[in-house]
């Protein structure tokens, strides 16, 4: 790894620092609410289907945000719109730690996923431009591991707080260290500037926004977002409710369940960088293929088969690893697949409406498992995105070591 690292030359590293910590903290403020979803059971008196529709709110105002957001990002920019999201996640993900009732957390959460989508959108793309082909696929990757880190701190947070804070005031802290991604701001305008692009085929004005459901883009884009629609609806199916099931159904207490979290995110983080490199050698659709299979094999065996506590300790290890290998591989194909006069809002479309369908799956987990179980429930729809993302990849071409130049002589 050190060696194609020490390869990238100053901006391609400070651009991959940059949207590395937008992403881990992205992560952080987004998996706050899947360990605070207990303590609002408890409190609040709210059903599992409201603690669904909390989480699934976010999720369907991200793909508003991200789609809007990749819009701007072709406008104005993709580091002067990733600066902005950023501070817009934190801001409101600091709100909800000031939420009395359903109504407001609710009303926070939804404006905290505007920021949340865009961000991803206009970092994607960043990094997608300035990282050569070459070492696309890794780097890309390498960033997306940022998410496991976010995630293990939200995990590493809510074990010291869940031991030395009361549970009313536990939860509202984790939200309120939810403002640290705003420091991250201070950082990137400094050592971080836009990627040269081609001249612009017209103004981009309203009509943008549809760009990217128009011929001759409207196949592929399609083919993407039910790609990202089966990858992220499958992945909230799980993740969501996976500590509400370890403490209710699996029965470990607050710290276990931080602990058992805490092995199958050290198995995403590894499942993320692993995607990264295998994306570059293997390609892009292998990639997907080798962690769709395995995920739904896995799935079933840590969800159903008759284990106990000590044996899916190390099966939620394997579980994070070879679910989250999905997801490193993702910018750099989209980025592959749109030419620069449309990638902003392309895959800001396309990767933020895989987002908001997929959102839906954590509600239809959460009703559901009132009636059957978060075991019989979370298998249930992380299958429902198995099966789309494996329509998806029928349908798609590879693009490893596609060169993007060749797809503005093709536009």
């Amino acid at each position: 790894m050190a060696t194609w690292v020490s390869d990238l030359n100053k901006r391609e590293r400070s651009t991959m620092i940059a949207c590395f910590g937008g992403w881990t903290l992205d992560a952080l403020d987004v998996q706050i609410f899947a360990f605070i979803i207990p303590a609002l059971l408890a409190q609040w008196h709210i059903s599992t289907g409201e603690a669904g529709v909390l989480a699934t709110i976010t999720l369907v105002i991200s793909a508003f945000g991200g789609w809007i957001a990749g819009a701007l990002a072709d406008r104005y920019g993709r580091v002067r719109v990733l600066q902005y999201t950023i501070l817009w996640y934190a801001f409101f993900t600091f709100l909800c730690g000031f939420a009395q009732n359903f109504n407001q957390l609710f009303v926070f959460r939804a404006l905290q996923g505007l920021g949340f989508g865009g961000e991803w959108a206009a970092g994607a793309v960043l990094m997608g431009e300035v990282i050569r082909d070459k070492y696309r696929g890794r780097a890309v990757g390498i960033v997306q591991t940022g998410w496991s880190i976010g995630w293990g701190a939200a995990a590493l947070l809510y074990t010291l707080f869940a031991a030395i804070l009361p549970e009313a005031l536990a939860w509202k802290a984790l939200f309120w260290v939810g403002i640290a991604p705003a420091f991250l701001v201070i950082w990137i305008r400094r050592n971080v500037s836009e990627p040269e692009r081609p001249a612009r085929h017209g103004p981009v004005g309203l009509g943008h926004m549809f760009a990217a459901l128009k011929p001759p883009y409207l196949a592929t884009t399609w083919r993407i977002a039910m790609l990202t629609t089966g990858a992220q609806g499958s992945s909230y199916a799980l993740t969501t409710f996976l500590p509400t099931f370890l403490k209710t159904e699996r029965h470990l207490t607050a710290v276990g369940t931080g602990s058992y979290l805490m092995v199958l995110i050290l198995g995403a983080f590894f499942g993320f960088t692993s995607g990264a490199f295998m994306s570059d050698w293997l390609g892009r659709k292998a990639t997907f293929t080798i962690s769709l299979v395995g995920s739904a094999i896995v799935t079933l065996v840590y969800m159903l088969a008759p284990l106990t506590n000590d044996m899916i300790l190390p099966c939620g290890f394997l579980l994070g690893y070879i679910n989250l290998m999905m997801f490193p591989p993702m910018g750099p194909f989209m980025t592959e697949l749109f030419p620069s006069a449309v990638r902003g809002v392309a895959q800001g479309f396309c990767y933020n409406v895989g987002r908001g369908i997929g959102a839906v799956f954590p509600a239809l987990v959460g009703f559901m498992a009132g009636s059957f179980g978060f075991a019989t429930a979370i298998v249930t729809f992380s299958f429902c995105g198995f099966a789309v993302m494996g329509v998806a990849l029928l349908l798609l071409p590879e693009t490893r070591g596609r060169s993007l130049a060749s797809l503005e002589a093709a536009d």
